[in-house]
């Protein structure tokens, strides 16, 4: 029997406090979860579907022609939110790699999240993410800039050691920006909302660092660049005019 394909979960919530109603903001004629929606189906890599506790994200993707999972509206993190959604899709298992694509990336390349999978062909690696090296100075000191420490294993990879908000590694080489997507292997993921917070991600503010503290290894592709992550008013208008500029 074929092996099926990964399933992309995005998680969506209205509950954003710097941009109200985020997930629902146009973006050139389009809400904004739809275009990040647009572009995980433009990965090929599997089914897409949006994750969310709200009845009018749910219309607006469904409008869109897109499939919707809806959850509760206590989850405390996406990868809650997915993996509730994941029982509900695939009560039986049957699906092999689960990607958690973030809401708020509209101009994402679809050739990053086929990046993040890419990592689980070692099969030493139980989840994939991906980075992209600072180029630029500021960056580098910006506590809101997640940084990925690792060591190469191959090209254009790296192991995850750790993750932080300090400027690491120390001395001369490349620093790696860390983007917040990653494709788990089913069990990985049953393994990761099982556990509680950790210490260094409560320290720090990282989920990613429970996996690691648990003994869980991450693999790291390395993409050209960072997408841009709405967060503010204006984040959003830069996407707007990115899309406008390109008659998207």
């Amino acid at each position: 029997m074929a092996r099926m394909k990964p399933l992309v979960l995005i998680p969506a919530r209205m509950a954003s406090t710097r941009l109200p109603g985020k997930p629902l903001a146009d973006i050139a004629g389009k809400p904004m979860i739809v275009r990040v929606a647009e572009r995980a189906v433009a990965a090929g890599i599997g089914p897409v579907v949006v994750c969310t506790d709200d009845a009018d994200i749910a219309a607006a993707v469904r409008a869109a022609g897109i499939e919707t999972a809806m959850t509760a509206d206590t989850h405390l993190s996406g990868s809650d939110r997915i993996f509730e959604a994941l029982t509900k899709l695939d009560p039986r298992g049957d699906v092999p790699v689960i990607v958690n694509v973030q809401g708020d990336l509209p101009a994402l390349d679809p050739s990053a999240i086929r990046t993040a999978v890419k990592q689980l062909d070692d099969p030493s690696i139980d989840i994939g993410t991906i980075a992209a090296q600072i180029k630029r100075e500021a960056e580098k000191t910006n506590p809101n800039v997640v940084k990925v420490v690792g060591t190469p294993v191959g090209p254009r990879r790296l192991r995850a050691l750790y993750f932080t908000r300090a400027t690491a590694p120390y001395g001369d080489g490349p620093i790696f920006h860390h983007i917040g997507l990653y494709a788990y292997r089913r069990a990985a993921l049953e393994k990761f909302v099982a556990l509680p917070q950790s210490t260094l991600e409560k320290r720090e503010k990282l989920e990613q660092l429970r996996a690691l503290e648990a003994g869980m290894t991450i693999g790291v592709g390395i993409v050209g660049g960072v997408p841009l992550g709405v967060d503010t008013q204006e984040d959003l208008d830069r996407a707007r005019q990115m899309f406008v500029s390109k008659k998207g």
